[in-house]
């Protein structure tokens, strides 16, 4: 058997592959140049052209393919990597067209006579139940009478559409389709608009030239130009467009919805742009989506959009009652030709802070072990394993660092250099060459199909970036764009750039702004879409973005990583982990994903069936950027308790990573697993004892992330254990800076540094940390304290409660229905009504009532409104609790700004559970914020859902912990 790294998933591979034509792309491998010059790039370079033997984009066949374009969008870099490249990119040579595309909500293939167009809302799964897809099948065929085009090209795109082009000499077609896009936006000459069903149509409306049918259970609605009228003949429908070239066909959620779709439906949507905005001293990321529209007749530019999951729950822009189908869950629609999201920025760390009990001399060994080994890098030579072994070195020196090991720090930070300059020199066997064909970097040698099909690339310059991000926090010099960090600014932008000036390369080849998430195969030539199987190494190039950027101080760069982490990490939720239960069907035996595509889900890698990797596959590279697994702790212990239930009760393979991401959930745990497993495993090829030693104990010692708490800095967080706050930030730059928490705490960090602070704020300023001036110094509970005897808040708490001439900006719920800038004395509890089983999502019911008067404050620029309230259902099943904060910004009676959050699923296990306001996230809002003077604020809990009551514990003071907290954008 072969050793396992030669076993690594090839990623884009053909799944059903076979011997003959693996040989058959062997023995027709294209050869480079043996004349490439190299580009200079600081004290490196690349190639311009690739190395003489080496293969290029290529077919199955072998032979080097094209981008598949029109004659006006020649020479422009080609998108690859994206849910629709099998149009560009003809993978097999006997299909000139396309392989299915998955759009969502609809699903498309090019054939010679247009666009087949499905829109499947029953999966099919497996027998092993193991995969599920929503597979393409056609409804549709959108095309122009008469056409038999030889293939499809593509005539234009946007950062989530494609307009393919068929053109047989006498005729032409082209359909613009994209992501979320209930319509698809035709031009035909030469011939009637024709759409052939897959079996004769049922009309329920015909209107001339708006015609509805249903066709396999499903609704369309089919738009031709005014005065232009629809006839139905079998399953052929055509209109002659005369001297108009224009039609649309909209997907409709029912019948009834037909006059909404008529609406926009000549509104055709041109261009779509994502534009994000981190705003670091909110701690929050905005992305905006606008489509561009142009009237086609008429003068609506409006048009309807559907937003996928992750979107919908993190905008507070309004929706219709609108929803589709899709693999990724319920989209909704938008009425509107944009809409933005708001998300929390969970930092990241460079590494752990030396906070664990671990034996030092130990660690060191282990450090050791692998610092003098005879070949580091283990004669590896392509671009993914020589990466991997970067990333085990380069998370080596900060252990080294902290242990005062400055020898093994040095010649870790030695090696490293060298390997990377190796490969960035640009005149050596291994370096990078520039495709000019299709605007791409490739490193030779190369691996799992980064050339022949432009696979991976994110995944594997991952480990290059992060590696000179290291590099870079220790030698500034070293990664100055003059020295060696211009190779590693190319390396990015080659999987994602983000200057749309750039025409080397396109934009984010690796990310599809839309589905939130990166594509692996260049191609995407599958029955099944495109697909990404390891997310966490997608992660590992979004936050290795973060540090290089934090490292340099390229902004742009740094917000660039910020965007595309903060995304990722909320698609990774929901269609990996499936951490809300919304997503995968019933029939779906599995709670979370090895790999994802376009139509479905599997529980399996490209390589093996073993549980342990296909878990694992979606953790390594375990690193500070890994943090965002623990923003879900409860989605990691069933993701574990799957696996093992899959295991055998055990972890085997990979079990390093596997303790790992245990600890991101329950550090003790993973503890308990290391002290007993340690003595006998063998690391994953990217991780060593000495960093996996490290990770568990400071865990253990640091508790879990708090997603909750967010800095004006990314590379910051903030760590529970128990009662016990850690706050951790690194700081790049060469002055000390304070950074500043949204649970009001403040760390001055010294220059090019780390400084954590254990205990929240029982220092009292001391060791460079600083307490906010709103905030009040905690100490530590004891484990054995308990809350005072209930009592229940009034349900109609007086208006007139009030603080006299109130500032500031954090807020505690206190018995009686006050708020108050001070913590309480004594714990108690305020009972939440039963809600009698009826559904009061949105809409108070018998609220408990917390308000505050007289409140003065000028409103911060970016900040939102937060809370932090401890519930507790005890052991009622199914109970909901729901939040609205209100601000009566003159006091004059009247609210001028409502906030409604999306409540609260609490658990049937007696204990307080923690009710978030940014994780939970905002439902509706209505009104405008602006100043406070002396106004009022008013917080109402009620139950959303259930049959039972709840609990709010109220008046804690930090010494109890579990303080219910209301923060306001103020200051």
């Amino acid at each position: 058997m072969k050793p396992l790294r030669q076993l690594r998933r090839p990623t884009a591979a053909v799944a059903a592959l076979t011997l003959a034509a693996a040989a058959a792309l062997t023995a027709t491998v294209a050869t480079g140049s043996a004349s490439a010059a190299t580009v200079p790039v600081g004290l490196g370079g690349y190639r311009d052209a690739r190395p003489a033997g080496t293969v290029g984009p290529s077919n199955s066949d072998g032979a080097p393919v094209t981008p598949k374009v029109t004659a006006r969008m020649a020479g422009k870099a080609a998108p690859t990597n994206d849910w629709w490249s099998s149009l560009i990119y003809q993978r097999y040579a006997g299909n000139p067209y396309s392989e299915n595309l998955y759009a969502n909500p609809y699903t498309f293939k090019a054939v010679a006579s247009g666009l087949e167009v499905g829109y499947p809302t029953n999966p099919t799964v497996t027998s092993d139940g193991r995969q599920y897809d929503f597979t393409h099948t056609k409804d549709l065929t959108l095309g122009v009478a008469g056409l038999n085009s030889p293939d499809t090209k593509v005539d234009g795109w946007s950062d989530w559409t494609v307009t393919p082009y068929w053109a047989d000499g006498a005729h032409t077609f082209s359909a613009t389709i994209g992501h979320g896009l209930p319509y698809v936006y035709a031009h035909a000459t030469g011939g009637a608009a024709q759409i052939t069903a897959a079996s004769a149509p049922a009309v329920w409306s015909n209107q001339g030239n708006v015609l509805g049918i249903t066709v396999a259970g499903h609704t369309y609605a089919l738009f031709a130009p005014t005065g232009v009228n629809w006839s139905v003949n079998g399953s052929t429908i055509s209109a002659n467009l005369g001297a108009k070239d224009y039609y649309s066909v909209a997907v409709l959620p029912s019948q009834a919805d037909l006059a909404t779709y008529r609406t926009y439906a000549y509104s055709f949507v041109t261009d779509t742009k994502v534009g994000w905005d981190y705003q670091p001293a909110a701690g929050t990321l905005r992305t905006t989506y606008t489509a561009t529209t142009t009237p086609q007749e008429g003068t609506q530019t409006g048009t309807l959009q559907a937003l996928y999951r992750h979107q919908w729950l993190t905008t507070t822009d309004p929706l219709t009652a609108l929803t589709y189908t899709s693999p990724e869950g319920q989209m909704k629609v938008r009425e509107g030709a944009s809409f933005s999201t708001t998300q929390t920025v969970n930092g990241i760390l460079p590494s752990l802070p030396d906070a664990g009990s671990y034996d030092r001399a130990k660690l060191g060994g282990y450090l050791r072990d692998v610092a003098n080994l005879p070949d580091p890098f283990m004669g590896y030579s392509d671009t993914y394993w020589v990466g991997k072994a970067l990333g085990q070195l380069s998370q080596l020196i900060p252990i080294a660092d902290q242990l005062g090991d400055t020898a093994t720090r040095d010649k870790l930070i030695g090696l490293v250099k060298g390997k990377l300059q190796t490969w960035f020199t640009g005149t050596n066997a291994s370096s990078f060459a520039y495709d000019n064909v299709w605007k791409t970097l490739i490193g030779y040698p190369a691996s799992y199909g980064t050339d022949a099909e432009l696979n991976d690339h994110h995944f594997h310059y991952a480990y290059f970036i992060q590696a000179a991000a290291t590099v870079a926090r220790y030698d500034a010099a070293w990664a100055a764009d003059s020295a060696w960090g211009g190779m590693v600014k190319i390396l990015a932008k080659d999987a994602a750039n983000a200057d749309r000036a750039d025409a080397r390369f396109p934009l984010l080849r690796n990310f599809d702004p839309y589905a939130g998430h990166g594509w692996a195969s260049g191609h995407a030539g599958f029955a099944a879409g495109n697909n990404e199987e390891s997310s966490s190494e997608s992660m590992n190039f979004s936050s290795a973005l973060v540090l290089y950027g934090s490292a340099t101080g390229d902004t742009a760069m740094r917000d660039l990583g910020v965007y595309l982490y903060t995304t990722e990490a909320k698609t990774i939720e929901q269609y990996w982990f499936n951490a809300d239960k919304q997503v995968f069907p019933a029939a779906f035996q599995h709670g979370t994903a090895g790999m994802v595509w376009g139509s479905g889900a599997a529980y399996s890698t490209w390589w093996t069936a073993a549980p342990g990797m296909i878990h694992g596959i979606n953790v390594l590279p375990v690193t500070g950027g890994s943090l965002y697994l623990g923003r879900r702790q409860d989605a990691v212990k069933a993701n574990l308790a799957e696996l093992k239930a899959n295991n055998g009760g055990q972890f085997t393979d990979w079990r390093d990573l596997l303790w790992e991401f245990e600890a991101l959930a329950d550090p003790a745990a993973a503890k308990a697993d290391w002290d007993a497993g340690n003595a006998g495993y063998t690391p994953e090829e990217g991780e060593s004892k000495a960093h996996t030693y490290h990770w568990i104990y400071n865990l253990a010692t640091l508790g879990t992330l708090d997603p909750a708490t967010t800095a004006d800095s990314p590379t910051a967080a903030v760590f529970v254990n128990g009662s016990t706050r850690t706050h951790v930030a690194h700081n790049y730059t060469t002055a000390a800076r304070t950074v500043r928490f949204s649970d009001g705490f403040t760390l001055t960090v010294p220059a090019r540094s780390t400084a954590s602070e254990r205990g929240s704020f029982t220092d009292g300023g001391t060791g460079g940390v600083t307490p906010s001036p709103s905030a009040s110094p905690t100490a530590t509970a004891s484990p054995t304290a308990t809350a005072s005897p209930t009592a229940t808040a009034s349900p109609t708490a007086s208006p007139t409660a009030t603080v006299p001439a109130t500032t500031g900006s954090t807020f505690y719920l206190q018995p009686a229905g006050s708020l108050t800038t001070t913590t309480g004395t004594a714990a108690t509890t305020a009972t939440i009504a039963a809600g009698g089983g009826a559904n009061h999502d949105g809409t108070p019911y018998q609220p408990l009532v917390y308000q505050v008067a007289n409140v003065t404050g000028t409103l911060k620029s970016g900040a939102a409104t937060d809370f932090d309230l401890f519930v507790d259902a005890a052991g009622s099943v199914g109970l909901a609790q729901q939040v609205r904060v209100s601000y009566d910004l003159t006091g004059d009676g009247s609210f001028d700004r409502v906030e409604t959050f999306r409540y609260f699923a609490s658990d049937p296990v007696t204990g307080w559970e923690r009710y978030s306001g940014a994780t939970a996230g905002l439902q509706s809002a209505t009104g405008t914020l602006g100043n406070l003077a002396k106004g009022t604020v008013r917080v109402e809990v009620w139950p959303a859902l259930g049959n039972a009551t709840a609990q709010l514990r109220v008046g804690a003071s930090q010494a109890q912990g579990s303080v219910s907290v209301l923060r306001i954008p103020f200051g």
